[in-house]
């Protein structure tokens, strides 16, 4: 009976709780932000990839091309990051009682895989390239390849400046691609219009592509982090054990868990062992507060047990045998 008892208790508290609604209200806003700005940056992109395609074929070269490319994956990227934040500012219902939060890990996740292949496929043209390499107008290149790189620095700009999670870095990361993209158009062309070899066109190209599949390997590890319920980076369990063990009135913490919904919204919860059942309605704001402001943990779920109870039973092999 004392176990069903603190189990509706932590349920009431956890419905009524501030950190469950700051959590997933904070969630929400950040998601309209971060889609405003990706949905700008989605016209800005796919605007002048057009323009590389024409310029990429009336020059003959891989490099516009593959900015092109880049930038056309850019503007998909941003399509897929826009409708995932639209997604993860949904509320909470019952049949996804987080709400869709995680619609921006997915996001990154299918940006990342598709940068994949696109890199794969620049490889491989860049490769075949070597081999026979056809004459570049080196003007076109370097004009366009100019243009471009103003293009990606604004838009870099942009994203740099709206809120910070785990879809707009997948995003930047094909922007940064693209930037990169336009500056080896840029030095291709240059040196080409200069009378330097053709070849020098494929060789950037390939360049830039190892440059962003080490990108997206190190983006790739960090969703697969959250997909997986790691703790955050930037938060050490065995600290916030202590923090939580400090508070006056807890005397122990157990089967504590510390996840992440997207890279900005975090999660715990825990069992408090109490001293005193009675000190709860004191203590769990306390608990709340040092979670939020010194971890940035918004969404706590907690448990309270009175700690000579859980003594006691732990003593008694048949304690809770029999108990419904």
């Amino acid at each position: 009976m004392a176990g069903h008892k603190h189990e509706h208790h932590h349920h009431a508290d956890h419905t009524r709780g501030h950190t469950h609604s700051d959590g997933h209200s904070h969630g929400h806003s950040h998601s309209h932000g971060s889609g405003r700005t990706l949905l700008f940056a989605l016209v800005f992109t796919i605007s002048f990839a057009i323009v590389e395609v024409v310029g990429g074929i009336m020059a003959d070269s891989l490099a516009l091309l593959s900015d092109a490319g880049h930038m056309f994956t850019d503007s998909l990227s941003l399509a897929v990051g826009a409708f995932a934040a639209w997604l993860a500012s949904k509320p909470a219902s019952l049949r996804h009682s987080f709400g869709l939060q995680r619609a921006e890990v997915l996001g990154a996740l299918f940006n990342v895989i598709f940068m994949f292949l696109v890199v794969a496929f620049i490889i491989y043209e860049a490769l075949m390239r070597l081999n026979a390499t056809p004459e570049v107008n080196g003007l076109v290149v370097m004009v366009i390849g100019g243009l471009g790189l103003l293009v990606n620095v604004i838009v870099a700009w942009v994203l740099l400046r709206g809120e910070q999670n785990i879809n707009v870095r997948g995003a930047f990361l094909h922007v940064l691609g693209d930037l990169l993209g336009s500056v080896a158009a840029l030095a291709a062309g240059a040196t080409i219009y200069l009378g330097g070899p053709f070849i020098i066109d494929p060789i950037l190209s390939l360049v830039v592509s190892l440059l962003i599949l080490v990108s997206a390997i190190r983006l790739l590890r960090e969703i697969a982090h959250v997909l997986m319920e790691g703790v955050p980076a930037g938060i050490d369990a065995g600290q916030v054990n202590e923090a939580l063990i400090a508070t006056p009135g807890v005397q122990a913490v157990h089967d504590m868990h510390i996840w992440s919904l997207t890279t900005s919204s975090h999660a715990l919860s825990a069992h408090i062992e109490l001293s005193s059942m009675q000190s709860w309605s004191e203590t769990l704001p306390q608990l709340r507060s040092v979670l939020r402001d010194r971890f940035d943990i918004t969404h706590s779920t907690l448990q309270p047990e009175d700690a000579a109870m859980r003594s006691a039973c732990d003593a008694d092999p048949g304690c809770g045998s029999g108990t419904a």
